[in-house]
């Protein structure tokens, strides 16, 4: 049996800023390493990541592998790692497995289903055009990086959700300051973006904070319903704004005074988006509740795992099919429908609305930074004229 091949002087946990046109060595490192790479892990010890496309599959359909941050080795600091609390103690989506996971995504799935979701397209494809049509009004030039893509995925998300869009300012700040390397700070905004939900619990409430209220397991508590609602917020914030960026750049970059595209041109850019720059470059953190082996390496029991979901999309020797930018078995990500249509309605806006807007910098000028740890790429600014040159 063999040990895991270890990755030499290239950290994938690193905070990186590089421009937009150029490859990140750190994906090419890890598929040249192995199906199975050690690394160090950023609380300490050692880490496993997989690097190709069936093994990624078959981790993510494992059932002794665990979504649960009880399974960290001992020692981890949360804050460290960037976990979440234990299933036990704040059950949720992300934390949750077997038949406790699958009863909660039933309560979830019905409201973000292609169907439901389907159903708002008009609404979201308002929202994009108020939010976009306002900041055209205000000034000339416009960075989409420094509120438009907060803003424009939270207004949808509460607007959905049925809390009242007086909270956005509050909500956005919030989101913001869940990103924060200080103590206390993630926790006060955990707190402080959930108890916005409340007010979408209300009993005239009609949006789908009211609905999940009602789906959600008979013994679950209040904080624990304003915890799902506190992630369904973050995560859609944060999915949608961590690619709005990068799509909004390839559609503008050096082609001004193009005709509105059609349907299949923008699904087809979201649909690259999304694969080239997934949201998340990794999963979250799995762990071993067993000793076991992956592609002849063994791993003992509570081993970090992270499968590299970029890596996988964009190794050339991927066989066609779906890709893994919102993973892949039971912890698919739930809200991927809604993120799709708030890229395309982005873009379309765009298209129809502001067919002369264009960057105000070279496309190869932009910069992506990685804050370190899992978290993904994200543009320093994205200056865009929407009017454009007459």
């Amino acid at each position: 049996m063999l040990n895991a091949p270890c990755l030499a002087g290239i950290d994938p946990f690193a905070a990186t800023v590089r421009g937009i046109t150029e490859p990140d060595p750190v994906r090419a490192a890890l598929r040249a390493a192995g199906p199975v790479v050690q690394v160090d892990a950023p609380a300490g010890g050692r880490a496993w990541i997989v690097t190709d496309h069936a093994l990624a599959r078959e981790v993510l359909l494992d059932p002794r592998i665990s979504k649960d941050p009880a399974f960290a080795p001992p020692g981890w600091d949360r804050r460290t790692a960037g976990l979440e609390q234990t299933a036990a103690e704040q059950p949720s989506l992300t934390t949750l497995d077997g038949p406790e996971h699958t009863e909660l995504r039933r309560a979830h799935a019905p409201l973000l289903s292609p169907q439901r979701i389907r159903g708002h397209s008009d609404r979201i494809h308002a929202i994009a055009r108020t939010l976009l049509t306002r900041l055209a009004a205000d000034r000339a030039e416009i960075d989409l990086m420094a509120d438009f893509t907060t803003r424009y995925p939270l207004t949808v998300l509460l607007d959905l959700l049925g809390i009242p869009l007086e909270n956005i300012d509050r909500a956005a700040d919030a989101c913001k300051r869940m990103l924060s390397d200080q103590a206390g700070v993630q926790g006060d905004a955990i707190a402080e973006l959930a108890g916005l939900t409340a007010s979408g619990l209300g009993d005239n409430c009609r949006g789908l904070a009211a609905e999940l209220r009602d789906r959600v397991p008979a013994h679950t508590t209040r904080q624990q319903l304003q915890y799902h609602l506190f992630a369904l917020t973050f995560a859609g914030q944060l999915t949608t704004d961590a690619a709005l960026g990068t799509l909004v750049a390839h559609l503008l970059a050096d082609r001004p005074h193009q005709p509105p595209a059609g349907g299949e041109d923008i699904d087809e850019l979201v649909r690259e988006t999304l694969r080239q720059h997934p949201p998340a470059p990794f999963t979250l953190w799995r762990f071993t509740t067993t000793g076991i082996e992956l592609a002849g390496t063994r791993l003992p029991s509570r081993a970090p795992v992270l499968v590299d979901i970029q890596g996988i999309n964009t190794d050339p020797a991927r066989p066609p099919g779906p890709d893994l930018a919102f993973g892949a078995g039971p912890h698919f990500c739930v809200g991927a429908h809604l993120a799709q249509l708030e890229l395309r309605a982005v873009a379309t806006v765009l298209r129809t609305d502001f067919p002369r807007a264009r960057l105000a910098v070279p496309f190869a000028d932009l910069q992506q930074a990685r804050g370190g740890g899992l978290q993904g790429s994200r543009l320093t600014a994205l200056p865009v004229t929407l009017h454009g040159r007459h």
